[in-house]
Formats: structure tokens, sequence, C-alpha cells
């Protein structure tokens, strides 16, 4: 089976299950043989700034010396992203032969009436591999929600992170910030570490609290004070944890909270006997990369690109942009997804951008780009519809000008789709 006939035949899997279980993963793992129980696992949830705490706890944790996998949904360029070891992508071949392995195992449940979901596929495979790869430990994000995810089959892990809670998948985990956390604690277990992002909204930390306390396990609020920001530009963010400068390599006021969130979770382990030296935090923090989390494609002319498409996820864009693009026209090319909050997104936007340019992502379930223009116009922001995403990137760089600046944003899909194409034609710009 070749890397696109697997790619193939994980896409005829259902998306969701219509029955919250975690019954079909289990089940799927044991006639793996239960490779997750030769794991060791630092299991991450949130709403936003899941994907930069993995990213940043796993370069650390690479630096310091260890076999380290990465577990992230969703990729962004390349599937293979999902799955990672010490910061490389998992090996095509590698990918497809563990793939087979879960295929087989998964469609002999299929007979027997069990009827495993495209998540729980994808993430049988990574645990088939780390296994295989005797990982040291495993970074593992979380999909959807917690509690009955896919991932939280796992038992006892080193740390268990709620990063950043907010509204979003409201049909799914429900429609107060209160109710999402309540699901995205489902992944702490009893007597198990447990960390949460600085200023997390009140209500989420109540519940937070109030679930650790009944899982009789400690909680570490991740905090700011001892850390202190040096430099923020575009190229990055210089910070001083306590004797320790860090570089970095994301933007955002948002991402130093992500930061310090990991710096929590690596204190814990280190606490715990893991070997985690200076000098590995600031290789670890330095190597890390993560695509579309506002990434900077280029300096001058600014170009970023970002996935955020929720309420939290479009107010920390915001924040951002007037910080790092003040006095600059900002063309954005847009899109999002029917299904999310747009009028949020807009409200958040609308003062900061100078005209957009909609685009539908490629999904299914994409806004329509005409539909998406006329709802920033009726906010009173300029917007022109494009018949795809490379067209509506076209039209925003025609428009640039010698003080002018670009934000590619609204979609993970978008971002993948249009993260290429920017690259070439900055390439091409600057010969």
């Amino acid at each position: 089976m070749t890397y696109e006939e697997t790619l193939a035949k994980i896409d005829t899997y259902q998306r969701f299950s219509r029955r919250p279980s975690l019954g079909r993963m289990a089940a799927l793992l044991s006639a793996l043989g239960n490779p997750q129980e030769k794991l060791k696992f630092v299991h991450v949830a949130g709403t936003n700034g899941k994907g930069t705490v993995c990213t940043l706890i796993s370069s650390v944790l690479t630096a310091a010396g260890y076999k380290t996998g990465l577990y992230l949904s969703p990729h962004v360029c390349d599937f293979c992203e999902r799955i990672q070891l010490c910061g490389k992508l998992i090996p095509r071949l590698e990918f497809e032969n563990a793939a087979e392995r879960v295929f087989f195992a998964a469609d002999k449940l299929g007979q027997n009436g069990i009827k495993v979901n495209f998540f729980e596929v994808v993430t049988a495979i990574a645990m088939t591999w780390f296994a295989e790869k005797q990982c040291d430990i495993v970074v593992l994000e979380v999909g959807l929600g917690g509690r009955f995810d896919a991932t939280n089959v796992i038992k006892n892990p080193l740390v268990s992170v709620i990063v950043s809670v907010s509204l979003d998948h409201t049909e799914v985990l429900g429609n107060t910030v209160a109710e999402i956390a309540g699901e995205k604690c489902g992944i702490i277990k009893r007597g198990c570490p447990v960390v949460c992002s600085p200023e997390e909204p009140p209500e989420a930390l109540e519940v937070i609290r109030a679930e650790t306390g009944k899982c009789e396990s400690h909680l570490t609020e991740a905090s700011l004070h001892n850390i202190k920001i040096l430099n923020s530009n575009l190229a990055g963010t210089e910070l001083l944890y306590g004797k320790n400068k860090l570089s970095l390599p994301f933007i955002g006021a948002h991402q130093v909270r992500n930061a310090a969130t990991a710096l929590a979770v690596l204190n814990i382990l280190k606490e715990n006997g893991w070997n985690i030296s200076s000098a590995a935090l600031k290789n670890g923090f330095t190597a890390a990369r993560l695509p579309a989390r506002l990434e900077v494609l280029s300096m001058e002319p600014p170009v970023l690109l970002d996935g955020a498409h929720n309420p939290g996820g479009t107010a920390a864009l915001a924040s951002a942009l007037r910080y790092y693009l003040h006095g600059k026209k900002i063309f954005a090319v847009m899109g999002m997804m029917a299904d999310k909050d747009t009028k949020s997104a807009i409200e958040n936007l609308s003062a900061i951008f100078t005209k957009v340019f909609a685009a539908a992502p490629p999904s299914p379930r994409a806004m329509d780009a005409e539909a998406f223009a006329s709802l920033w116009c009726q906010a009173g922001t300029p917007a022109q519809a494009a018949e795809n995403g490379k067209k509506a990137l076209q039209m925003a760089f025609s428009e640039l000008g010698a003080n002018d600046a670009i934000v590619i944003c609204g979609s993970l899909y978008l971002a993948g789709e249009l993260r290429g194409p920017a690259i070439e034609i900055i390439k091409n710009g600057k010969k």
C-alpha cells in the first residue's frame, strides 16, 4: 500500500462516532497488543495553544537527550506532521507499515460490529509506532475535548495539562466555558500531577481546581511572575526565566503564556527525576517549530500565517497584530468553516484589517467565499471574494504597498493550502 493509498484508506473511516466512548479505542489497542502500556506520557488538552505547548515540551526533552515522541493534530501541510520522533516526522514507509497493522485490526473489529473512527485509527498508528521506536516519553495532544478523546485511554500520565480553555466545538463539548473545561478535565487521572495555563478564565479555573481536587491530584497553576519579556518582534520573543535567557521562536502574548505552561510541566518532570538542564531548555526553545501558529513567513514584507478559528484564537491574533504590525495596512486572506463563530472573528479583527480577500478553505465544511465576504462588508470592512485560496493570495499581494502586510488566517485548512504558495511568491519577489 502506497502513502497515498494509506491516506485514502484512513479517510474511509468515519470522522466522528455517534456515541462518545473509549471502548472502541481500548478494543483497537488491545488487538494491537496495547502498545500504549509500554509508553510514558505528558497528556495535553485545551482549546488554544495545545500544539505550541506540546512542541515546546517535546523540543526541550529531545534537547535533553530523551527519545521523545510527539503526537499533534491536525496537520497543516503533511499528514506525517501528526506523528514525530525527536523533531522529525515519521518516515512515510514506516507510517505505511504501522497503518497496515492498524487497518487489519480495525477492519477485523468492524466485522464484529465495532466501528472505529478516523482519529482512533490515527492515534493507534501513532501508539504502535512510538512503542516500536521505544520512546522514553511521548507528548500527546488531545484531538477534541478530553474525556472521550481517543488519547484518553492512557493510564497514569506523568503530567496532565489543561491549556487556555475557551469556546469552541460547542455542539459537542457544551455551550459554556465551564462545561468545556469539564470535558477537558476528563484527562485528569487520580494522583497524577496537573498543570493549567496562566490566566485561565475564572469559570474554567474553578472547574479545573474542583476536578483536580476530586482526583486527589496536585494542581500547578502556571505563572508569568517568573518570566520577563526582554524583547519581542517579528523574529521572535526573548525571555528571561530565572537566570535562563530563552529564545522563543513564536510571537504574541498568548505564546508567552504557552511557554509558561510548558516550563511548568518541564519543572515537574525535572522534580521527578528527568534530567533537564538549562542548556536543554535554551536549545529546546530555540529549536521549536510549528507551522501556522502566528508563523512569520516573511519579515519584509511582513507576511504572517495563522490558523486561529475560534473566539479565543482570533482575539489573540488581533492583539498580536496590533502590537507587531501597528501603523501598517493589513490585507487579510481569510476563510473559515461554516460551523465556526464567524461573528466573533469579524468582531475581533474588523478594526485591524484594511481589506479582506475571502476564500473557501479546502473542506466540505467551508463557508462560501461570497457569503464570508458579505459578512465582512456588513461589518464595515472592505472585502472581496476569490474563486479559491491561491487567487485570493495573488489578489492580496497585488495590492501590497511598501508599508503594508499580509495575514493569512481563519483556518488551518486554508493555512495548509496557502503556506507553500505564499513562500513561493515571497521567494520570487526577492529575486
